[in-house]
């Protein structure tokens, strides 16, 4: 049965998402197809008002989850010390987390080690080694951009592995 997973790095300047569809081989084992729908970003313009760009990562993310009917939604833990700008992001993170309950689609959450892991069999690696995965996971020809956009494949791919 065709399931369709969408991965989002909350952010708020640049919110990034994508969505991939897998086909579990016959038998249901790990093994099958798995093909990318859709990535991009939500941006907001750094000279807007806060209230505003976290309306229209409210109201973009509420179209991006219409229009893909995902089955599941893969997010990003949020950490801390990772951050310079925590409270915008911890912001945009809360706005994300409400539109995702007021779709009813089921969460999953993952640190960036555990994406890392899945993705590399390395929880330290690098950025441009999750975007090689990335790439190749989902026969891309060109490695996913922006990072954000990528970011949110890999976390839609840790979703379909972890199942």
């Amino acid at each position: 049965m065709q399931k369709r997973i969408l991965g989002i790095d909350p952010g708020l300047a640049k919110l990034g998402f994508g969505a991939i569809c897998c086909e579990p081989a016959a038998g249901g084992n790990i093994a099958g197809t798995v093909s990318a729908l859709d990535f991009g970003v939500i941006q907001t313009p750094a000279g807007e008002e806060i209230g505003r760009r976290l309306c229209t990562i409210y109201e973009d993310l509420h179209t991006v989850i219409k229009q893909l009917q995902p089955d599941l939604i893969a997010i990003e833990k949020f950490f801390f010390y990772r951050m310079a700008n925590t409270i915008l992001v911890a912001q945009a993170r809360g706005v994300v987390m409400l539109v995702i309950a007021q779709c009813e689609v089921p969460l999953v959450e993952y640190t960036p080690a555990q994406v890392k892991q899945a993705l590399t069999g390395y929880g330290n690696a690098d950025k441009l080694e999750v975007q090689e995965a990335v790439a190749r996971e989902l026969n891309l020809e060109t490695l996913p951009k922006p990072d954000d956009a990528a970011d949110g494949l890999a976390l839609a791919l840790t979703a379909w592995f972890q199942r």
